[in-house]
């Protein structure tokens, strides 16, 4: 949450020519309930999430197009709602009725061919998501933000088991410079394709 990832995916969508998928944020019922209560309202926000991203993993699987998502499954399960209930936000018994039904998805699911990972601190992500100004947002405490980066770290670096490229955004600006953008293209030509420039 404000690594810069809905913009990159926007790029790199019409880089490439890829059909891009984005987090149903706007479309979340339970969003702005669970910035203001976030232990009442955290099992039905991670299930929308859940649900919505399962959807996401079908049509993927039925089209031959190639597929750019804003956010994972995976991240939405091994980031957030671990975060959610290392907090105590989300109780044992709710967690593992989630867990299930995320182990049950996975029986369908493939793996990315390549997840990329906008690394990021916390002071740049808190820039990035007071100048977006969603309301719902400008509470979110910092200990929240820094729980979220190092579940991400160790999501990333120990548990996934997928191809990662990771990106240092803080001191990039690759919507308004092309420098930046170009050096991610590289990268990504690099990994997915076997292209050095």
């Amino acid at each position: 949450m404000g690594s810069g990832k809905t913009t990159l995916t926007n790029m790199l969508s019409r880089h490439y020519g890829w059909r891009a998928r984005f987090e149903s944020v706007d479309e979340n019922p339970y969003l702005e309930d669970y910035y203001k209560d976030i232990s009442r309202w955290s099992f039905n926000l991670e299930v929308f999430f859940l649900k919505e991203r399962f959807k996401d993993l079908l049509a993927i699987n039925e089209t031959s197009e190639t597929i750019i998502q804003d956010r994972s499954i995976f991240e939405g399960v091994y980031v957030f709602a671990a975060n959610n209930r290392a907090m105590g936000q989300l109780s044992d018994r709710d967690f593992d009725t989630y867990m299930e039904l995320f182990e049950s998805m996975m029986m369908v699911a493939k793996m990315p061919d390549l997840m990329i990972y906008l690394r990021s601190s916390v002071p740049h992500l808190v820039a990035n998501i007071q100048k977006r100004g969603r309301d719902y947002e400008q509470g979110i405490s910092l200990e929240y933000l820094t729980n979220l980066n190092d579940r991400y770290e160790n999501f990333i670096f120990n548990s996934y088991k997928g191809r990662v490229l990771t990106i240092e955004v803080d001191k990039l600006d690759y919507q308004n410079r092309p420098e930046d953008f170009k050096g991610i293209i590289d990268r990504i030509d690099a990994e997915l394709f076997g292209l050095f420039v």
